[in-house]
């Protein structure tokens, strides 16, 4: 019997919750492993992916503090690359421990994924996603005239950097990530996003920018033709009228469905909007294939259609 290959996405309260340190972070994502470990417990082969935004936040802070002449600051894409290793290295040791408590014995590896971007995507000419730290008007522009980087207000917190959001087109190591979890080993890849590289006469080369990460595991599953995909957030489902006495829940439900909620307005773009338009293109990829939104908690009942979000072409061939 085939056995299933699902893509799980994970939030960023799969790893940090509040405290930064290396420790707490170490534990945060423990508490994830045994999570993940109930699928793999049940035969399903995993591909993990994960953001990164506190994480690279944090890592192009500690680069601007000690740039000088002689140690300059690295840029955007080799942040992202070191938030893989360090995250992957982090979630590698948690998964080996709880898989040897509980008697699996399987590798667990880290691929440092470049994503595929066009260097025309229109995001390069209207960046849009805040990242590092906030800083006063006069920070900001004196910042930007130093840089040549761009900063906007951000929902009057202060200004942060903002660099461009290019949508994935294709994945560099999608065939070496496939061939990984088919000879059995659990993968962490497209971490953050994966690096966001362009195509070049002279080979593929990094850009400042960072890729959506329920975009870029989309993108993933898609390439790796896995059963499902799993997108891990904080609520156990997604929500009509959120936060409203109207709110409802939505359980089953059609791509034709979500898209007219989509058009009505009922996602926050930066928060639930990309995970539901990630959720629609991967349905739309196969009638057997099927998104998941829901949180890390809910994430096994959900693949057995007991709770989530569950988002296929159309809802008559969910399989319970």
């Amino acid at each position: 019997m085939k056995r299933k290959k699902v893509v799980i996405a994970l939030g960023g309260n799969a790893i940090q919750s509040g405290d930064a340190t290396a420790e707490a972070q170490q534990l945060a994502l423990e508490e994830t492993a045994r999570q993940l470990a109930d699928f793999i417990e049940q035969g399903i082969d995993i591909i993990i992916s994960h953001g990164n935004g506190p994480q690279v936040g944090n890592i192009l802070l500690q680069q601007a503090a000690a740039d000088s002449t002689k140690n300059p600051a690295m840029p955007l894409d080799t942040c992202g690359a070191m938030s893989q290793g360090m995250i992957g290295y982090w979630m590698q040791n948690a998964m080996d421990k709880v898989l040897k408590e509980r008697g699996i014995f399987k590798n667990v590896v880290t691929v440092i994924t470049r994503v595929i971007v066009d260097q025309d995507d229109p995001a390069f000419a209207n960046p849009t996603k805040p990242i590092g730290p906030f800083y006063s008007e006069e920070e900001a522009r004196k910042l930007s005239e130093e840089t040549c980087s761009i900063y906007k207000e951000d929902a009057g917190r202060g200004w942060r950097r903002v660099v461009p959001s290019p949508k994935p087109v294709s994945i560099k190591e999608h065939d070496v990530i496939n061939t990984l979890v088919e000879q059995g080993n659990i993968v962490i890849a497209v971490g953050g996003g994966g690096i966001p590289v362009v195509e070049t006469a002279e080979g593929l080369q990094g850009v400042e920018a960072v890729i959506d990460k329920d975009f870029a595991s989309e993108k993933l599953a898609e390439l790796v033709n896995a059963d499902a995909l799993i997108i891990l957030t904080a609520v156990d489902h997604v929500y009509i009228d959120f936060n409203k006495p109207t709110q409802r829940k939505l359980s089953d439900v059609s791509i034709a469905e979500l898209e007219s909620y989509i058009a009505s307005g009922q996602f926050a773009p930066g928060s639930m909007l990309p995970k539901v338009e990630a959720a629609i293109s991967f349905a739309r990829t196969h009638p057997d294939h099927k998104t998941i939104i829901t949180s890390l908690e809910q994430a096994q009942n959900a693949l057995y259609a007991r709770a989530g979000t569950i988002v296929t072409m159309d809802t008559a061939s969910i399989a319970h």
